[in-house]
């Protein structure tokens, strides 16, 4: 059982991890800068951690730049107030995901204009359906040799779609449940204590305000772990954090 928690909460700690520094914090908004093999590694790692559900970072970094200048609009790639449920929400960005990926739906030119990473070999590699289903065939063993019982295998979907079901809880919860610290013109909500728990990435309403603000949190109450990672590595110089002021003026509610 011991080794099923570690399993568990491993892949879903590091999952989120890469999805939030890598993906969201880098791909789509350029928060820090890093040397081109750190970028590889990460960029490796972020593939290996997602695994069966692997989100190719370019086609990633479009969408979410999407959801930013659209939020809570019907361009909104996943914005919940335009569907019945998370299901049909996330139906419909998986759609324009690999529309993005296959070419048959381009972006406009506004969200390729600043840098996407790109490694094509590993994004084939990546995205292909057998490497997919390899990764599962990997998690079905693990659980095969130490589950106790079988209601442990009810875990296995959630590793299979490990990366879609952390970005489904964000966008729908983030953007429905909580409080809000700012008026951001669109229904954005900051949902803690998950948004500790999740590793910053539910402080939507903050991150709304500021999309460029590496630090998600701006109450003292609020824990954003990814962002003193960040630090860290900012202080070891594997990285170099970039202080960006936000875009727009926006009116802060009152503490």
């Amino acid at each position: 059982m011991l080794a099923i928690l570690c399993f568990f909460l491993g892949h879903w700690f590091l999952s989120l991890f890469f999805h939030s520094f890598f993906l969201h914090r880098f791909c789509s908004h350029k928060m820090y800068t890093t040397s081109k093999n750190w970028e590889r590694a990460f960029y490796l790692t972020t593939w290996f951690v997602q695994g069966s559900s692997f989100l190719v970072p370019r086609a990633y970094g479009v969408m979410h730049r999407m959801h930013h200048t659209f939020s809570d609009t019907e361009q909104d790639p996943h914005s919940p107030h335009f569907f019945r449920d998370v299901y049909q929400m996330m139906q419909s960005t998986i759609l324009i995901f690999r529309g993005f990926l296959t070419g048959k739906n381009l972006p406009d030119a506004q969200f390729t204009a600043e840098y996407l990473p790109v490694w094509d070999k590993l994004d084939r590699f990546g995205h292909h359906i057998i490497t997919r289903l390899l990764f599962g065939a990997a998690y079905t063993a693990f659980y095969i040799y130490f589950a106790p019982n079988a209601w442990w295998f009810l875990l296995l979907p959630v590793h299979f779609l490990m990366g879609p079901i952390q970005g489904a809880i964000v966008n729908w919860c983030g953007h429905k449940y909580g409080y809000s610290n700012f008026e951001n013109g669109d229904h954005s909500k900051n949902t803690s204590p998950w948004g500790i728990l999740l590793m910053g990435e539910l402080f939507q309403n903050n991150h709304h305000y500021a999309k460029n603000d590496a630090n998600f949190a701006k109450k003292w109450f609020e824990f954003d772990l990814t962002y003193f990672i960040m630090r860290g590595l900012h202080a070891v110089r594997i990285i170099e954090l970039t202080s960006k002021k936000r875009d727009t003026v926006r009116v802060s509610k009152a503490a």
